[in-house]
């Protein structure tokens, strides 16, 4: 998939009412600090259409990017970040909740997990609802240029293992949005959806 056009098309908070498109979606989830807006603006050849910070959880809202007018690719607030309030990681922890349970357009959630480190035991539980939701789940393992090549298969096979997914037919995408490994399995998810 090649990027025409991508633009910021809705932003919802926590009482928003969500869009009613009719376009398939997809969605980004991940902890705080897992490099989510790195990745999507790395996407989207953008250098800030996503807004990156050095202090985690920005993402405060579901921001709907609309792709070459075919597509939305929604970033989902990051969780558990420990120095936001426990009452505003629970909105946060609602508004996910009630976007993917409502969307009737959403084909697939990417869960991004830092590849250098266990599964936390956020990462754990969001991969468990997903799972028990039904929802087709493809892992991202971001930050994979921080690794030397020998060890991203070792670190792959360890996130399986702490998802308990060996048995699954779960599909992790080793990422990184400096040298954009990864990249174009992901476009070709994007491809599969829209049947080109």
């Amino acid at each position: 998939m090649k990027i025409k056009t991508a633009e910021l098309e809705t932003v919802c908070g926590p009482t928003s009412q969500l869009p009613h498109n009719t376009q398939p979606e997809v969605a980004f989830t991940g902890k705080s600090n897992v490099g989510k807006s790195s990745l999507i603006n790395s996407l989207m050849n953008r250098k800030s259409l996503a807004r990156t910070s050095a202090q985690p959880g920005k993402t405060q809202t579901l921001n709907f990017y609309h792709l070459n007018n075919e597509i939305y690719l929604v970033d989902l607030p990051g969780y558990g970040y420990a120095k936001s309030s426990k009452v505003e990681r629970e909105k946060w922890g609602e508004m996910i909740e009630r976007y993917i349970t409502s969307s009737e357009q959403l084909e697939v959630v990417f869960l991004l997990i830092d590849i250098r480190h266990d599964p936390t035991k956020n990462d754990i539980e969001m991969y468990n609802w997903l799972k028990y939701m039904e929802m087709q789940t493809i892992v991202i393992a971001t930050k994979s240029d921080k690794l030397k090549k020998h060890e991203i298969q070792k670190s792959v096979k360890n996130i399986e293992r702490c998802l308990n997914a060996e048995e699954d037919d779960l599909i992790i995408v080793p990422y990184s949005s400096v040298t954009k490994e990864g990249r174009e399995e992901i476009w070709d998810f994007f491809d599969q959806i829209l049947g080109n």
